[in-house]
């Protein structure tokens, strides 16, 4: 177990710091938020904000932005510091990269980092993750069998040198992706809240008469490692395992093993045994299954501490070199949420036998269900437009699962009125889906369904990120598994669940979001809330008789 933090910090002062931190990074944020030209930004809250030291350990992650992002920041830092070592970098400076193995998985995410001096020294790095409406290549699909059909890949590069664009590299990236103009803004806008953060670093150090944050990024990693450490000798020593099954692609179906070992203030996540990488872009490199490994930890263990590069070193997660989780150069991992978002759910399936009044029945938001519509609108504008929509999540052990929310990720729907102002796209229907929400002592979440219109001229290239058609997210503890997915056209036509096709004028696309696994025996639910779901229309008579035993 680590030892005692030591610092000259009293708690309150410390408190007050932390808490300054993060809302320093949630400025950032903020400004990436006004400043962004996509929806998936602004709307869908596809991003991350973090504050890190001159060592590049995270101190401050913005309060709403990805938990993979933020998890992930610092990683794609200390690689940028191989190839730019501390001493290289300069005012101004901005290096940028999407490499999936050195950043977030997948190439639509662009991570850019800048540092902050003050008086001359290096005093920490600004750092901000987003996902661009564009990358050219095959969209973000599923169905792609290496990762150089996925788009442009963009290695660690200065985008500024000393405040100064890096026309060429400009160049490089606007002239291969379809929305130049939205794929500048976005990457402007992530230019913009790094400076926002690094001004408001200097004004903290400023009014907190430090001359760095040495001695306070160690107090803080020292603290949240503590509480983490402090959360897992909460849960019995022991060997827990879990598995789970998931659709992958055609015959290659997705299996998860988990084995977690827990042994005094550490714990361990081991994935051997589970599926051998695609050549389909379900595979998940290891920054993202770390990232989505410990967050779901963080989540269910020790809450309420905010997070920073100290809560995730008591955590060990090992997968094995060639798997889905840890696949080799050059795997498709364009939909590497389609595996990634799983992971909580095997996570807790091993932690339910140690500690399951803290853990959630598996969700039908994981993974996360897409649709990726592109074309021309009547105009001859060109457009890309993603529906952020999601399942319901599983039930926890005092209070039935959300509907429509999403977990492991916490991407938003964003508004429909922003949805169909930039494409030629109706939403007619968004509401929630009866009796999806796996049956227990607590209910699962609802699902929804949605039906979109296409009012374009001609065809559109519609791209299908999807699961949990044939498993559903399980219960626990006796909690009934909550509602498949489904997605079909107008005409009755069923279309691939993870492929591109198209999508022609007046036809409608329909998707049916999965609900949530259900915590506990169903007979034992509260009758009046049985009463309440059947009188709101979440679970309807028939089902109230046959899951909850209400004559």
């Amino acid at each position: 177990m680590a030892n005692s933090v030591k610092d000259d910090f009293d708690p309150v002062t410390l408190e007050i710091f932390w808490s300054r931190l993060i809302s320093i990074a949630d400025e950032s944020a903020a400004a990436l938020l006004r400043t962004s030209f996509s929806t998936i930004v602004r709307e869908s809250n596809d991003f991350g904000t973090v504050l890190m030291d001159a060592n590049g350990d995270s101190l401050s992650e913005n309060t709403g932005g990805i938990p993979s992002f933020a998890g992930i920041l610092p990683t794609t830092l200390k690689h940028f510091l191989v190839k730019y070592p501390k001493e290289t970098w300069k005012p101004g400076d901005c290096v940028i990269t999407n490499d999936p193995w050195l950043a977030t998985g997948h190439l639509p995410d662009i991570t850019m980092c800048m540092p902050v001096f003050r008086n001359d020294e290096l005093v920490g790095f600004s750092g901000s993750i987003a996902h661009s409406p564009d990358i050219g290549g095959s969209l973000w699909s599923a169905d792609c069998r290496e990762i150089y059909e996925e788009g442009l890949c963009i290695p660690p590069v200065k985008f500024l040198q000393e405040g100064q664009p890096n026309q060429d590299v400009e160049e490089i990236i606007l002239g291969n992706v379809r929305l130049p103009d939205q794929v500048l803004g976005d990457l402007n806008a992530q230019v913009t809240a790094n400076k926002v953060c690094g001004r408001r670093l200097l004004e903290f150090l400023e009014d907190s008469d430090l001359a760095d944050l040495s001695r306070l990024s160690t107090a803080l990693q020292g603290r949240a490692e503590m509480a983490m450490r402090h959360a897992i000798e909460e849960v019995p020593d022991g060997v827990y395992h879990s598995s789970l099954d998931a659709d992958g692609f055609d015959e290659d179906e997705t299996h998860l093993e988990c084995t977690i070992t827990v042994k005094g203030s550490d714990l361990k996540i081991d994935y051997e045994g589970t599926s051998k990488q695609i050549h389909r872009g379900l595979n998940t490199v290891m920054n993202y299954t770390q990232a989505y490994s410990a967050y779901p930890v963080k989540c269910a263990l020790d809450p309420y501490t905010p997070r920073n590069e100290g809560s995730y070193r008591p955590i060990e997660v090992v997968a094995p070199v060639g798997s889905i989780l840890n696949p080799r150069y050059p795997a498709p991992c364009n939909a590497r949420q389609l595996t990634g978002h799983l992971l909580a759910g095997v996570i807790y399936g091993a932690l339910a036998q140690a500690v399951p009044e803290k853990i959630i029945a598996d969700s039908g938001s994981a993974p996360s269900m897409r649709a990726v519509f592109s074309g021309n609108d009547p105009l001859g504008n060109r457009f890309t437009q993603i529906l952020f929509a999601s399942g319901g999540m599983g039930a926890a052990a005092v209070k039935d699962g959300l509907s429509t929310t999403a977990f492991p990720t916490n991407a938003g729907a964003g508004s429909i009125e922003a949805f169909e102002s930039v494409a030629p796209l109706i939403v007619w229907k968004k509401e929630f889906c009866e009796d999806s929400g796996g049956a227990g002592t607590f209910r699962g979440g609802l699902g929804q369904e949605c039906e979109i219109e296409v009012r374009a001229d001609e065809p559109i290239q519609l791209s299908l990120l999807s699961d949990r058609w044939r498993h559903p997210a399980s219960g626990v503890l006796g909690g009934l598994h909550g509602a498949h997915s489904h997605i079909h056209f107008s005409d009755g036509t069923v279309p691939h669940q993870k492929s591109r096709t198209s999508i022609g004028p007046g036809m409608r696309l329909h998707m049916v979001y999965a609900g949530g696994g259900g915590y506990g025996n169903p007979v034992k639910r509260d009758r009046a809330s049985v009463r309440d779901d059947v009188k709101n229309g979440y679970v309807s008579a028939k089902a109230a008789k046959r899951d909850y035993g209400l004559s």
